[in-house]
């Protein structure tokens, strides 16, 4: 019994080790990062004021966002 302590033991880290190699790749998926993101994504539903491919309208709304998000600016 105390023989096979350590061949148990061995056996357990061993199927540990194993077990890591299952994990599936975590890439982007079908994301495109080759456009800028004032492009937009093609999709129908995007914030009213937005206009996709207009840069400057872009960032208003990120700032409105953030503005939105800031709770100083809340509390005020």
């Amino acid at each position: 019994m105390i023989t096979r302590l350590p061949l148990l033991g061995a056996l357990a880290a061993v199927l540990m080790a194993l077990a890591g190699c299952g994990d599936k790749p975590q890439g982007m998926g079908g994301v495109k990062s080759d456009t800028a993101p004032y492009q937009g994504t093609g999709m129908a539903y995007t914030i009213p004021g937005w206009k996709a491919g207009d840069k400057t309208s872009w960032e208003q709304q990120l700032k409105t966002r953030a503005q939105a998000q800031d709770d100083h600016a809340k509390a005020q």
